[in-house]
């Protein structure tokens, strides 16, 4: 059965089909971590400041009820595009910035299952470790579970991209744009959330 996707407040609503992951990881990049503050959800990071993520491919992710109220936002103008619902500042995935990227993160923030379950359908949330020397406390690093789950990734990449499949539903699929225009954030902003500095700030 399909996981049920739900924003805190309801107004978003739909499902990941979870037979399309590719891995699952919780990372404690400083990136990530900006992007939990900057949102201001409760619950989005573990002790250690690490976000749960179950790297999926898009078309395995469906919104059933409140499309209008998705938004995005980017730390730079270069960045990866992060999705949430703009009622309530839950985060609803994180993609590239290419229409044809088969790729999209979903923090299981937004999974309405119980946690067991999405154990039970992608694993524990403790089996791969990203950027562990960025966490705020100590955290077991798993560098054999980093590069099988790099590969898993990268074969799925392939796959999917040989079949045609793209970023849908975050990008329209007749003009390959996003849904949303991003809101990106200015150096100021990023350096107050503790982001980490793009190569080049102006952008």
């Amino acid at each position: 059965m399909p996981t049920p996707i739900r924003c805190r407040c309801g107004q978003v609503r739909g499902e990941a089909d979870l037979r399309n992951a590719y891995t699952r990881a919780t990372c404690y990049c400083r990136d990530c971590r900006a992007y939990a503050h900057w949102l201001g959800t409760p619950g989005l990071m573990d002790a250690q400041g690490g976000s749960d993520t179950v790297a999926m491919a898009p078309a395995g992710v469906r919104f059933t009820s409140g499309l209008d109220r998705l938004a995005c936002m980017s730390l730079s103008g270069k960045g990866i595009l992060r999705w949430y619902a703009a009622c309530c500042r839950t985060p609803l995935g994180n993609t590239g910035r290419s229409a044809k990227l088969p790729y999209v993160g979903m923090l299981t923030a937004c999974f309405a299952d119980a946690p067991e379950e999405v154990d039970a359908a992608v694993g524990p949330r403790d089996r791969i470790t990203l950027n562990a020397g960025s966490a705020e406390g100590p955290v077991r690093k798993t560098p054999l579970g980093f590069v099988t789950g790099g590969l898993r990734i990268l074969a799925n990449l392939v796959v999917r991209r040989l079949r045609g499949e793209g970023a849908a539903p975050y990008f329209d699929a007749s003009t390959g744009q996003p849904i949303r225009a991003p809101e990106v954030l200015t150096a100021a902003q990023r350096q107050a959330l503790g982001a980490n500095q793009p190569s080049h700030p102006s952008r």
